[in-house]
């Protein structure tokens, strides 16, 4: 190679290594600083593509709000995600692989998809199987630490169930509600100046629904709240999934209109009601109740999850070849119906999480199930016997008990992630990152 070769084709190298140099300087990027942790630029144009793709999906391309706007509403996103996080790992919640393998085969069977289908969909979107992977597992971590720290400390007492039936007959008859909303929040250890620029933009908003503007378009490059890329939609719910104080609100709406501005402690809150539709009652339904018996196995330092799993595998291998189940609950099950031989009695649709349930609803009476992952630890459940029951004044005063329930979880988990929020150091970087 001659000497002007050479040159060129080291020119030319040096250039590709400084070009790659800027794609890299570009994807490291930092926009966030999250207490000692960083948020990319890579990890921020990677979600907007995503939150993109999905408003064109469901047709709200024309309310996508301006980009400068949508990368701050899902930075702050990212934010309070990567907080959340940083308690999950602080409380030493972890999912393992095999547990995060369990949760994405179910969401591939609720979409009704292969694993290898929904792979293909998920590249296909321009997001890595594994980034993917790691979403999910950070999902299911954040998850596991509001059970911990908010849900599992709610309690309703028995007056509060009865003065709700008394107060609320109408939220017993199955009634949803399509909500939108709008949520301005507070700014931060607010001075003078802080809270006329709040006003003023609170009234810039007011003024935008006054003139009729479309409440979705207003939502999305407005609205503080997680949803704000939806159009603040909210979707299809019952009494019981809604704020105490939305609920209040919505009953007196008719659908098509707006609330006026609502305080909290987080801020102001702007409602609108886009339908209403009744259920059957499902206080007059006949029940069918499920009588059960369960062995668990609660995962801690001392025992793994895959020990767990592996424990409650011979367990249920020796069920099969005769053992009795009440007996091996009694030695080893961790749940306070270990005296009665793991049996929890007749339960209830909606009585036991989610993954209690649909497992136990797929067994045959007398049938053992296979270890099974709640957000309580590892699960070995039979099925007794199934019966239709009229529940009458019980199956609303459970129904009373999980609106109450769910109802101050969502006002407490709120409460929980401002404080989260105040106590954490949070320095954005964007500006430096787009200039």
């Amino acid at each position: 190679m001659n000497r002007f070769l050479l040159k060129a084709f080291f020119s030319a190298v040096f250039a590709c290594s400084t070009l790659a140099q800027a794609a890299i300087t570009e994807v490291d990027r930092i926009v966030a600083v999250v207490n000692s942790e960083a948020v990319t630029s890579s990890q921020l144009r990677d979600r907007v593509i995503r939150v993109r793709q999905n408003l064109k999906k469901q047709g709200m391309e024309g309310q996508m709000p301006p980009t400068e706007a949508l990368e701050r509403q899902i930075l702050e996103q990212l934010v309070m995600e990567r907080v959340q996080l940083q308690q999950a790992r602080n409380a030493s919640i972890k999912i393992d692989d095999g547990m995060l393998e369990r949760a994405i085969k179910l969401i591939a069977e609720n979409n009704r998809l292969t694993l290898d289908q929904m792979r293909t969909a998920i590249t296909r979107d321009g997001l890595s199987w594994d980034r993917y992977r790691e979403e999910i597992r950070a999902e299911m971590m954040i998850n596991r630490l509001r059970e911990i720290e908010v849900d599992n400390k709610v309690a309703i007492s028995d007056a509060e169930v009865a003065n709700f039936i008394r107060n609320h007959p109408e939220a017993l008859l199955g009634t949803e509600y399509r909500v939108a909303h709008i949520l301005l929040r507070f700014p931060e250890n607010p001075d003078e100046k802080k809270m006329q620029t709040f006003k003023a933009r609170a009234e810039k908003v007011l003024s935008r629904l006054s003139a009729g503007e479309n409440f979705a378009k207003i939502a999305t490059d407005s609205s503080d709240a997680p949803d704000n890329v939806q159009g603040g939609e909210l979707g299809w719910l019952g009494r019981e999934r809604l704020p105490g104080f939305y609920a209040e609100v919505i009953e007196k709406l008719k659908p098509g209109e707006t609330s006026p501005p609502l305080q909290s402690a987080a801020g102001l809150h702007i409602i609108k009601l886009l339908g209403k539709r009744e259920q059957n009652n499902p206080a007059a339904q006949m029940v069918e109740q499920t009588h059960a018996r369960h062995i668990l196995f609660k995962i801690s330092e001392l025992l793994s999850d895959a020990e767990a799993q592996s424990r409650l595998n011979t367990l249920r291998e020796r069920i099969v070849n005769g053992a009795d189940f009440a007996e091996l609950a009694k030695a080893s099950s961790s749940d306070l119906s270990a005296a009665r031989g793991g049996d929890i009695g007749w339960v209830n649709p909606g009585d036991t999480v989610p993954e209690f349930e649909k497992a136990m609803n797929a067994l045959a009476p007398n049938q053992v199930s296979e270890p099974v992952r709640s957000p309580f630890g590892w699960h070995l459940i039979q099925v007794l016997g199934r019966r239709k029951q009229d529940m009458g004044e019980e199956y609303q005063r459970n129904i009373a008990r999980n609106i109450l329930r769910q109802r101050k979880a969502e006002e407490a988990y709120e409460d929980w992630l401002r404080q989260l929020r105040d106590e954490a150091y949070v320095e954005y970087k964007l500006e430096d990152a787009n200039e």
